[in-house]
């Protein structure tokens, strides 16, 4: 193991509560119907991905470009609202005076993402970030963690991601890096049964159960 590679919403903030109100209320708003089962299959996408699949289920009449620029600025408008997830900063703190590469790879927007890093001064932590704008296709498929790999000048294998959803599971064991699936209960209901081990909080890993990975001895009960 010689880098870590963090998603963002729900696993180093508590945001997917916003995002879903926001992304409720602007469907609503255009004309769509709020689906919570339907709406947790594209967690994890990116925004042109979601609102495109919403534009053409409801038949949407408003342009692709201004819906996801309403969304992006009524979610950094709920800025002050969004925590961080509890433990994720002692976790990245002990990384990082271990000496590991530590990354930010998220489907959410370059604004919002450097909105967050700003926020809670994360930019000690990171080596690198990567947003949902710098890729041409976003989770489930691996471009985005390859492309934070290769700017890390760190083979895939040698990565972990830290994921809460199902997508963001399914890219990183596509681009065949270790996976440890976050159980954030307010991303919804969340298939992460690729994941190579699943924790509820990060009081329940360290970094020995993390390096043990690497090595085939922590598997998931």
């Amino acid at each position: 193991m010689k880098a870590i590679i963090f998603d963002m919403d729900g696993v180093i903030i508590d945001s997917e509560p916003i995002h879903f109100e926001v992304e409720r209320a602007l469907l609503e708003e255009l004309g769509g119907t709020f689906d919570r089962e339907f709406h947790e299959s594209l967690v994890g996408t990116v925004d042109e991905l979601m609102w495109s699949t919403f534009r053409e289920k409801f038949d949407l009449s408003i342009p692709l470009n201004e819906i996801i620029e309403l969304k992006k600025e009524r979610f950094l408008n709920n800025l002050s609202r969004v925590p961080l997830v509890d433990g994720v900063t002692n976790l990245m703190s002990s990384l990082h005076k271990e000496g590991y590469s530590l990354a930010l790879a998220s489907s959410n927007n370059r604004k919002s993402v450097d909105a967050i890093i700003e926020k809670f001064g994360l930019d000690k932590y990171l080596h690198y970030s990567i947003s949902g704008d710098d890729v041409e296709h976003g989770k489930p498929n691996p471009e985005i963690f390859l492309t934070a790999a290769k700017n890390m000048n760190v083979d895939p294998s040698e990565c972990l991601v830290i994921e809460d959803a199902g997508n963001g599971v399914k890219a990183a064991k596509a681009a065949s890096m270790k996976c440890i699936g976050f159980k954030n209960h307010n991303s919804g209901n969340q298939d992460l049964s690729e994941a190579d081990l699943i924790i509820n909080s990060y009081d329940e890993i360290n970094l020995g159960d993390l390096r043990a990975l690497f090595n085939g001895e922590v598997h998931d009960e």
